[in-house]
C-alpha cells in the first residue's frame, strides 16, 4: 500500500483518531496523537490492534486451525501476530503487510483480507477529506434527483387532472398547486446543478492529489517457500547425520568392548538375576 504521510499535516490524523476513541490505545503503542503523527505510524498500530486480529482470526477460524484449546483468544492472537509482519519504506512510502504459513494459499487470504480490512478502516476514519466530501456529494445528488423525479411525476398527474378539475370547480387549487411544485421543481433542478459542479471540482482535486490510503499491489498464491533455506537445511541435516553416526559409532564400539569382556558380561547377568528374583518375591 502507498501510505501518503504529506496529508496528515494540519490535525487531520489527531482530530480523527480522537473521535474514533483510539487516542488513548495509540498513545500506548507509540503512535503521537498530539503533533507529529503520520498515517504510516497509524497504519502500522492498527495492524497490531486487537480489532483486526480478531477479525482475522474469526474469519479464517484460527482457533480450530491451529487446534488451540487454552486460552482461545489470546493465544490465537499471539499465533496471528507471530506470522503477521508489517513494515514501511520511508523513501518509496511503501507499507507492505506479509504473512507467514505453510499453506500458501492461506497466507494470501490472510494477507488480502488484511489489506481490505485496513483500507476500510482509513475510510470509516474519514482521513481523506476529499473522498468524503466526494461520498456525500453523490449521495446528496442521488436525493435531489429523485426528488426532482417525484416532483415531475407529481406534476404530471396535476396536468393530467386539471380538465376533470374544471368541471368540479377546483380548477384554481390545482392551478395554484401546479405553480408550487414548478416552483419546487425549479429549485430542486437548481441544487441538483450545483451539486453536479461541486462533484466536478472534487473530482478534479481526487485526481491532482495522492490518495491518503492506495493499495498498490494484491498479495498473490507463492510458489516459492520463504524458509528455511535449501542450503542450509541440507547443511543441518547433513552435520546432524554426520554427529548421529560418530555417537552410535561409539554407541556400537561400547556394546562390542562389554560383549568382549567376560567381568562385564557377567556383572549383567547377575543384575538380571537379580532383577528376575526381586519381580518373583
Amino acid at each position: 500500500m502507498l501510505i501518503n504521510n504529506a496529508s496528515s499535516s494540519g490535525g487531520g490524523l489527531s482530530a480523527a483518531i480522537g473521535a474514533s476513541g483510539l487516542g488513548s490505545l495509540a498513545s500506548l503503542a507509540g503512535v503521537n496523537v498530539g503533533g507529529g503523527q503520520t498515517y504510516s505510524d497509524l497504519a502500522q498500530y492498527l495492524v497490531g490492534t486487537n480489532t483486526l486480529l480478531d477479525s482475522v482470526v474469526d474469519k479464517f477460524d484460527f482457533i480450530k486451525r491451529y487446534k488451540i484449546k487454552i486460552s482461545p483468544r489470546a493465544s490465537s492472537r499471539k499465533a496471528l501476530k507471530k506470522n503477521l509482519t508489517a513494515s514501511y519504506d520511508k523513501d518509496s512510502g511503501v507499507f507492505t503487510i506479509g504473512f507467514t504459513d505453510y499453506d500458501p494459499v492461506f497466507a494470501q487470504q490472510v494477507v488480502n483480507y488484511c489489506v481490505d480490512y485496513l483500507g476500510n478502516w482509513f475510510k470509516d476514519l474519514g482521513l481523506d477529506k476529499n473522498v468524503m466530501q466526494k461520498a456525500n456529494l453523490e449521495q446528496n445528488i442521488q436525493n435531489t434527483f429523485n426528488e426532482i423525479r417525484r416532483l415531475e411525476e407529481e406534476s404530471h398527474r396535476l396536468e393530467q387532472s386539471v380538465s376533470m378539475a374544471y368541471g368540479s370547480g377546483g380548477g384554481v387549487s390545482i392551478m395554484l398547486e401546479t405553480q408550487r411544485i414548478a416552483l419546487e421543481l425549479s429549485a430542486q433542478q437548481e441544487v441538483y446543478k450545483q451539486l453536479k459542479v461541486q462533484l466536478e471540482m472534487i473530482n478534479v482535486s481526487i485526481a491532482s492529489e495522492s490518495p491518503i490510503f492506495q493499495v498498490l499491489e494484491k498479495a498473490e498464491v507463492p510458489d516459492q517457500k520463504s524458509k528455511p533455506s535449501r542450503g542450509m537445511l541440507c547443511i543441518i541435516v547433513t552435520f546432524g547425520a554426520f554427529f548421529f553416526s560418530v555417537f552410535l559409532a561409539f554407541v556400537l564400539n561400547a556394546v562390542e568392548n562389554i560383549k568382549k569382556d567376560p567381568e562385564a558380561m557377567a556383572k549383567l547377568r547377575a543384575k538380571k538375576e537379580n532383577v528376575r528374583i526381586y519381580r518373583e518375591d
